[in-house]
């Protein structure tokens, strides 16, 4: 993270010279779908995220822009009809970073607005966790919940991941330097372990064997809830391995023109030559 963004400033610094250089503000929510969120605009579970980036302006509707984005997001087994009696639920940073193009589709030096759409190849970085009563954190990873590290061939997940951002949005054009707009950004990826649900039930004393007893009662809370079912049995359905996660940033976004004495200098009109010439003198 902090390599990136010493890059990134780096390249605005260095940049700034050119006139067609923007960067952009975000602000806005989060929110995932998955195994612990049958419907992905559940209000309850939208949480902050806000971002920052650099575009340059190839032309008047196309550009390329870099983005750095992060937010949190939440699933929980109690806001589904289906899976209420799991009891399981997670929370999660994000950051991101993604690399890519725009296109406008009308000339914002024409008209006051335009819808836009963009295309992006991204790394996340995620890290599921279940929130303890008192504040703390059990970070689901460690604990290995589907057996991960020791049983069968299932292998640890990895925590940094490949995604592919889509988006759609409007910007209005304030002037010819400033542009404010509303996004949502769509995030394909490519893992089922955003929540840390994906496949079946570990026998919980060879979990416990391995992990500890105290991550039986985090791999299954169902038998916690009143009248709850105990623990699985080995191999039973946990998640929906063929159905990847996936997450979505929606909110406002504002953008600047990057300029400097240089650039002002440059759009100054300059002064107009004579149109006589003074006469030589020999």
């Amino acid at each position: 993270m902090k390599k990136i963004l010493t890059i990134f400033f780096i390249t605005i610094s260095t940049s700034a010279v050119c006139q067609n250089f923007f960067t952009s503000f975000y602000g806005g929510l989060a929110n995932y779908t998955g195994d612990l969120q049958e419907n992905p605009l559940n209000p309850i579970t939208f949480r902050p995220s806000y971002g920052a980036g650099l575009l340059y302006e190839l032309n008047s509707k196309w550009l390329i822009r870099f983005d750095i984005s992060a937010g949190k997001i939440t699933g929980d087994d109690k806001y589904s009809l289906k899976n209420r009696h799991r009891n399981l639920s997670f929370t999660s940073e994000i950051s991101e970073f993604a690399l890519g193009i725009e296109y406008l589709f009308l000339d914002l030096y024409q008209h006051r607005v335009s819808p836009y759409v963009f295309a992006q190849a991204g790394i996340f970085k995620f890290s599921p966790y279940y929130l303890l009563p008192n504040g703390g954190k059990i970070v689901l990873y460690e604990i290995d919940t589907e057996g991960q590290g020791f049983y069968q061939d299932r292998k640890k997940y990895k925590l940094r991941e490949l995604c592919i951002p889509l988006g759609f949005g409007t910007q209005w054009a304030i002037n010819d330097g400033k542009r404010l707009g509303i996004v949502f950004g769509f995030r394909k990826t490519f893992t089922d372990y955003i929540d840390d649900v994906s496949t079946t039930y570990v026998d919980k004393d060879l979990l416990a064997q391995n992990r500890g007893s105290s991550a039986i009662a985090i791999a299954y809370k169902g038998n916690q809830l009143p009248n709850g079912d105990p623990y699985p049995a080995d191999g039973t359905k946990r998640g929906d391995p063929t159905n990847k996660d996936s997450y979505y940033f929606v909110g406002l976004t504002f953008r600047i023109r990057i300029e400097t004495s240089r650039t002002r200098a440059a759009k100054e009109p300059k002064p107009r030559k004579p149109s006589i010439d003074c006469p030589l003198i020999y």
